[in-house]
């Protein structure tokens, strides 16, 4: 990866880039900064501080602290990212969206320009209901009707400016801008988490003590990386065969092929639908300021990760039980809309090529549907093992970090997507100069 990145910058253009796709970065890092205008920012943090559980931490290390802070980046790409949900499950649900899908690069233009619009609106709706939510809980400087449209402005603007910046990085950049934007965020956190794990288990514990957490937290984290890295290369190819034809004079077709199905065939979306379904309710509830009682309460506690694989409290663990059931599901749901395996048989089909054993036609996508069953579960169970690990260790030692399965996930695959497209630059600007020769 370093010699790579060594290389990469000896060549003028893609030096450029990574200079432009850094110095957006900066841009971003200094924006988490300023804080939105009107905002009592002491008095939110201390309401922030006080919160049960953790129900804003997996928003908050998306954010990069921004939300904790409440910059005028506090909203971030989150209605960005839930936006583009939205807009694939539509894909599937309206016939016009999947035309336009199949329509090339003019129908992915107008979905894009649909998404933005998408985006938008709810960036507006969600800093609309924060203002109020401050308005209620006395967090305004003055409680004036100027001073909520200010914040209203501020987020929404935020956001929609932090999708401007990530389309340019994809653009005029290095790498998919959306998800260097989203992985910036949450490398931001991690010194911080760093820091809080030393303090914890680290700093004042006698030298055997310390120097075994020390060595156990970073075996932890390597090992997990490495699971990532492994789920994310994880590939099932699936050989294909094509019939020689006659075209004109010639003799065509022939070759041997594949079709590579991923073992993490959905990404970290099960995972970001799991976790967004989960914390919903507590955020809701938090911002209209019920803690819940009764039955409700212990609802919304078992709802809440920070309560899980706590052995004082065992039945909350069934919290956890719900979660790994809904990220098994989501990963069958989301590659069942994003993978058709009958339109990939009848392409096939129509141009001669068979799986070796398998007839053409129906029989092929059935036999394509069960690998791919088999493949999602694997990849479901690798992403549960992933994400439940660090609530393993939260609940049993009180480890508490921002970041966890998911945000490992994002990053590796982001970094290791961008060290591909670095590399396939530079092969092509390697190939036109031998062309230019």
């Amino acid at each position: 990866m370093l010699t790579t990145l060594k290389n990469a910058l000896k060549i003028k253009d893609i030096r450029n880039k990574l200079l432009f796709t850094l110095g957006m970065l900066v841009v971003i890092r200094l924006g988490s900064q300023l804080p939105v205008p009107g905002v009592r920012i002491d008095q939110f943090t201390n309401w922030f501080n006080q919160k049960i559980g953790d129900e804003f931490s997996f928003f908050n290390a998306f954010t990069g602290g921004s939300f904790e802070r409440m910059s005028i980046l506090a909203l971030n790409i989150t209605p960005y990212i839930t936006s583009s949900i939205i807009m694939q499950l539509l894909t599937i649900a309206i016939p016009k969206l999947e035309e336009m899908q199949k329509e090339g690069e003019d129908g992915r233009k107008k979905i894009a320009s649909i998404t933005r619009y998408v985006t938008v609106a709810l960036a507006l709706i969600e800093s609309t209901a924060m203002a109020v939510t401050f308005w209620n809980g006395n967090l305004l400087n003055d409680k004036k009707v100027l001073d909520a449209i200010t914040i209203v402005a501020a987020l929404t603007a935020g956001s929609a400016f932090l999708m401007w910046v990530g389309e340019r990085i994809t653009e005029k950049g290095v790498g998919n801008g959306i998800s260097i934007v989203l992985v910036i965020n949450i490398i931001s956190r991690i010194p911080q988490d760093i820091s809080n794990l030393f303090q914890q288990f680290v700093l004042g514990k006698a030298i055997a003590v310390g120097a075994v957490a020390a060595i156990v937290i970073i075996a932890i984290m390597v090992v997990m990386v490495a699971m990532v890295v492994v789920l994310n290369a994880g590939t099932r190819k699936i050989p294909v065969q094509y019939a020689k034809k006659v075209q004109g004079r010639k003799m065509v077709g022939g070759q041997t092929s594949s079709i590579p199905l991923k073992v993490n065939t959905a990404g970290v979306i099960p995972i970001i639908f799991a976790s967004s379904l989960m914390q919903l309710p507590i955020i809701v509830c938090s911002f209209w300021g019920y803690q819940g009682t009764g039955f409700w309460g212990h609802i919304l506690k078992g709802l809440n990760s920070g309560n899980w694989c706590n052995p004082n409290e065992p039945v909350y663990s069934i919290g956890l039980l719900v979660y790994i059931m809904l990220v098994v599901f989501f990963a069958y749901f989301y590659t069942s809309i994003t993978f058709n395996p009958m339109e990939i048989s009848e392409n096939m089909k129509k141009q001669g090529g068979f799986i070796p054993g398998i007839r053409p036609g129906k029989p092929t996508s059935e036999y394509l549907t069960k690998i791919l069953n088999y493949i999602i579960f694997i990849g479901a169970v690798g992403l549960t093992i992933i994400c439940v690990v660090p609530f393993f260790f939260n609940g049993i030692f009180g480890a508490q970090v921002s970041f966890g399965g998911t945000s490992l996930i994002i990053i590796v695959s982001v970094v290791l997507e961008t060290m591909k497209q670095i590399e396939s630059q530079m092969l092509v600007r390697n190939y036109k100069g031998f062309l230019n020769d």
